[in-house]
């Protein structure tokens, strides 16, 4: 037996493959195999079977898939290889040996090709991984976004291996054999930049270069037309190392020593570029002399020419000569210092379309470069997200991020990688936009670049606008790289940008600067938090493998504790660094104690908290106020109306704070609408402030109130309000508007973590008036998705109601827990919790939740069997409701009572009941109690000999069901309609029904 996701879902056997049948089935499978061995909840398939709201028979629907496939399984003796689908109970595992699954041994096969000493070894490795593929990843299945999001993973891992089996062969010198199975995947992929580049190479190596060069071509077009970009670095790198003919590395460090010895002037002389006097000296009109430093000789205007490679001047007519408009060209003197004039100049040497490697003691390109970051890791998406950035025209390339999230380090690890593609130099300059030395003045910095660039220092201009104009000038036809680091607004980049159109301007700030975007076309690329495989990384690069392996799960745990935030874990890692003695256990359990934990991730003048504070300082009074209350939030996430509740304001004064705060990256906005604050920052935040948290909490836990109350009321508009206010509750500046059943349920499903969270911590703060509520008042979401894990909360409102020693709330939730329980199968539980729930609505004076109580109790009753004691309870509800003139309380009671006569043989009671409550509820009054109080009914009337009325009663409840989409209104009444009916038209109805319920076709 074996299981394949690598292509289509099926199960191969040694009879063939199980006919797995449709492709929702398909997708289960392909959702528990993802989740081989781990349970897997229904709300997670749910997820992957609909990409949609799902319809309200979704669990009905899995639970059809899974009897059937466990059947499928059975049948093929799946026991005997170890295979197993079993219920846990809300959820689902699939247990299966991991080498019967073909991912598995995929990713097996590619550990073990990484880890072979022979290239030869790891191409028949890879090769054996590549083979297990047999079409696109999860084929035949429908895709919820959980199931392609897991494809378009598989599909990566797969173009990454066939990539690593290119380079192997590559390694072993079979360039055609690389191109050959890099063809392939250019082909399906044109897109993919890394591979058309691999592919360019390995033609090229082959001795293909015209089918190279074309492919080159062929892509540049593709990405214009289809994208409007440029090529990456990537591929214009490799379009590069064709045009300069290059061997190769290894056959260039062979050949370099010889081209050296062959430059015109000898073994020791350095490489002149154009117009350079020999002897390293000379005048010209501007004063000034070179000696040998790539300073060059001044002009008239001060400027200075800049020594760059023969290699690196432009083509074109004038390739050997200094433009006519470039600084330096006026430079005047003969090869041995005597100035004669222009026409006793030297001759310029001819351009070489492949000079030799440089000199030591020749000019070299100006490098204000600080060094390459130490443990760099990861960021490997953003390290191309730069590339792409950089692959225009005149490109600004901006990267943004919160405090500590290494913006500096991804900045100087990309500019470090590409030290070719920066000829003429790479200038640096540290803003200061975040310090508290304050920011250099521009003059400076544009003082500073000029003078690398080769500006003699009584030449610099005095003003910012003139210095900004000769920096311009100088870089206009220059390849350069300009990395501004820490900028703190878009004014203080844009005299600092070059002038040429093949300069690269990359800026680091903490700031999203969306006015540099919108005037000079600046790409962002932002920056968030590390994965935790990476902080992983990064602390073992510290640290060292060994000390992180001895204790992996600690070393994930402080990565996690860290919030994937670089410059907390490299607090961490300096903390460990020096005490060899000390676990990473001990300092994970410091850290854990949040009240504590800034202070852990503090060294010297270096950490989380220092450089908060220095964003924080940046922000005007009312962005600090509504920072500090967000600092006291239980929940994950806010929106305005949360963050208004918090800070004692208004929805639309918070959402202009929100904004300034996510301008700074002290916020972040994951979806619109819906913002969150880093663990670390949320610390911070909560320290600024801690005598706020009282009233803050408070105030987010009363809107949740007001909230819930508007979901629910516009959800069930027929249901009666379950409670009063507490004492001293704080009314909201302004509630949100729900404007349909469908917002209001969105909303609660949502919230519903965060509502969790704001109960617990209303509980620990002693406010258990405000924690039942917020629990109760989700009951519109408990009842549509009855099964989701709610027993836990529920229960922890009860014990809420139990310390406020409140009958009325500790009725309301255990009418509501009981029924959960009771959905649960667990039967006797529900039963021992509802018995007491009447007397405490009596006892409260809550004749509607006393109804309720009754219903709840009574469906249990009559489950075990008590069918006289639930028909008593189902009649003194419908009393009730009725003294209380609450319609719909009465029809609820109704149509259990109706369903319950029938059950006892009497039918013409039921058909009465059922009749009472038809009359109760309005015209549009829900779709799926109006069908099974016909279906009801059409019973009665078939069980008084009625046939024609009870036939007549069935159809329309089936048909009406289908209109609702009621798939399981529909079974159930064209079910009842084939016991006294053999009509062709009911059995197809019938069997689509099913099929529909089982398939959600």
């Amino acid at each position: 037996m074996e299981f394949r996701l690598l292509g289509t879902v099926s199960v191969d056997t040694l009879t063939g493959p199980l006919p797995l049948g449709p492709a929702k089935r398909r997708s289960l499978l392909a959702a528990l195999l993802l989740s081989a061995n781990t349970p897997v909840p229904i709300a997670r398939l749910t997820d992957c079977l609909w990409d949609d709201t799902p319809p309200l028979h979704a669990r009905g629907v899995i639970q059809g898939h899974v009897s059937r496939l466990r059947a499928l399984l059975v049948g093929a003796d799946a026991e005997a290889y170890g295979v197993e689908l079993i219920t846990l109970g809300d959820a689902y595992v699939l247990r299966v040996p991991e080498t019967l699954l073909d991912s598995q041994r995929f990713e097996e096969l590619l550990m073990l090709a990484r880890e072979q000493r022979s290239p030869a070894d790891s191409v028949l490795m890879l090769k054996d991984a590549l083979s297990l593929w047999q079409g696109p990843a999860l084929n035949g299945a429908f895709a919820g976004p959980p199931l392609q999001a897991a494809a378009h993973s598989l599909e990566e891992s797969r173009l990454a291996t066939v990539e690593h089996l290119a380079l192997a062969y590559a390694t072993l010198g079979e360039h055609n054999r690389a191109a050959s199975v890099l063809r392939a995947e250019a082909v399906a992929h044109p897109m993919r930049e890394s591979l058309a580049a691999a592919l360019m190479t390995a033609l090229y190596r082959a001795g293909r270069q015209s089918e190279a060069l074309d492919w080159f071509h062929r892509t540049r077009r593709l990405l214009a037309d289809e994208l409007g970009v440029d090529p990456g670095h990537e591929l214009a790198d490799a379009y590069a190392l064709i045009l300069r003919g290059d061997p190769g590395p290894d056959a260039a460090r062979d050949t370099a020593p010889d081209a050296r010895r062959n430059t015109a002037d000898g073994p020791a002389a350095p490489m002149r570029g154009p117009g350079r006097p020999r002897n390293g000296s000379g005048s010209g009109t501007g004063g000034g002399s070179g000696h040998g430093n790539g300073a060059g000789i001044a002009n008239s205007n001060g400027a200075l020419s800049v020594a760059r490679p023969v290699a690196e001047r432009r083509a074109g007519p004038d390739a050997g000569a200094e433009p006519a408009d470039r600084p330096g060209d006026l430079i005047s003197g003969t090869g041995d210092g005597a100035g004669a004039g222009a026409n006793s100049a030297p001759a310029l040497p001819s351009p070489r379309p492949l000079p030799p490697p440089p000199l030591i003691n020749e000019p070299h390109p100006t490098d204000l470069l600080p060094r390459a970051p130490r443990g760099f890791h990861g960021r490997v998406p953003e390290l191309a997200a730069l590339t792409r950035a950089a692959a225009g025209e005149a490109p600004v390339c901006l990267v943004t991020g919160p405090a500590g999230v290494g913006k500096t380090a991804l900045a100087l690890q990309w500019a470090h990688r590409n030290p070719a593609a920066f000829p003429d130099g790479r200038l640096f300059a540290d803003l200061r936009g975040f310090s508290d030395s304050g920011e250099p003045a521009l003059i400076e910095v544009l003082r500073e670049f000029l003078l690398a660039l080769g500006v003699a220092p009584r030449r610099v201009p005095e003003s910012v606008p003139a210095a900004a104009a000769l920096f311009r000038s100088l870089t206009d036809r220059r390849r350069l790289l300009v990395v501004l680091d820490n900028a703190r607004d878009s004014a203080t980049v844009r005299p600092l940008l070059p002038g040429g159109t093949d300069c690269v301007t990359l800026v680091t700030s903490r700031h999203r600067l969306e006015g540099l975007i919108a005037s000079d076309a600046a790409r962002p690329v932002p920056l968030d938090v590390l994965e935790p495989q990476d902080g992983t990384a990064l602390l073992a690069g510290v640290l060292g493998e060994e000390r992180v392996l001895a204790e992996p799960v600690a070393a994930r745990r402080l990565a996690g504790l860290c919030g994937g935030l670089p410059l907390a874990l490299r607090v961490t890692a300096a903390r460990l660094a020096g005490r060899p003695q000390r676990t990473l256990a001990g300092l994970a359990d410091e850290l854990a104690d949040e009240r504590s934990r800034l202070t852990y991730l503090d060294v010297d003048d270096t950490g989380v908290s220092a450089s908060l504070r220095l964003t924080v300082q940046q922000l005007p009074p009312d962005a600090v106020h509504q920072f500090t209350r967000l600092g006291h939030h239980p929940g994950s996430h806010f929106d305005p109306y949360t963050a208004a509740a918090l800070a004692g304001t208004d929805p639309v004064t918070a959402a202009a704070a929100l904004e300034r705060l996510a301008t700074a990256h002290l916020v972040t906005e994951r979806a619109p609408g819906r913002w969150m604050l880093h663990d670390l920052v949320r610390l911070y935040a909560r320290g600024l402030d801690p005598a706020a948290g009282p009233e803050a909490l408070v105030g987010v836990l009363d809107h949740y109130i007001a909230t819930a109350l508007a979901a629910a009321d516009t959800a069930e508009p027929g249901g009666e309000p379950c409670f009063v206010l507490p004492d001293g509750y704080h009314r909201p500046a302004a509630v949100r508007d729900f404007t349909d059943r469908a917002a209001a349920m969105s909303w609660l499903a949502a919230e519903r973590d965060d509502l969790a969270l704001a109960a617990v911590a209303a509980r620990t703060a002693g406010l258990d008036d405000r924690a039942w509520r917020i629990i109760l008042l989700q009951w519109p979401r408990v009842v549509w998705r009855v099964r989701d894990s709610w027993a836990p909360l529920l229960e922890l409102a009860l014990d809420s109601a139990r310390t406020e020693n409140d009958p009325y709330a500790e009725s309301r939730v255990i009418n509501l827990l009981g029924w959960v329980l009771t959905e649960e199968g667990r039967s006797a539980e529900a039963v021992a919790l509802l018995e007491r729930s009447p007397a405490l609505a009596r006892q409260a004076g809550d004749r509607l939740g006393e109804a309720t109580a009754l219903i709840n109790l009574a469906i249990v009753q009559a489950e075990q069997g008590g069918l006289d004691l639930a028909l008593e309870g189902c009649e003194r509800a419908v009393g009730l409701a009725r003294e209380e003139c609450d319609a719909h309380t009465e029809m609820l009671a109704l149509q259990h009572l109706a369903r319950m006569q029938l059950t006892a043989d009497r039918p013409q009671d039921a058909l009465r009941s059922a009749r009472t409550a038809l009359d109760l509820g309005p015209e549009h009054e829900e779709a799926a109690r109006r069908v099974l109080l016909l279906i009801v009914s059409g019973e009665a009337r078939l069980a008084l000999g009625e046939e024609d009325d009870g036939i007549r009663l069935l159809d329309l409840a089936a048909a009406e069901a289908e209109a609702a989409g009621y798939d399981e209104g529909a079974v159930r009444a064209l079910e009842a309609l084939l016991r006294v009916t053999a009509r062709t038209e009911y059995r197809k109805r019938y069997e689509e029904a099913v099929r529909r319920l089982a398939d959600d076709a």
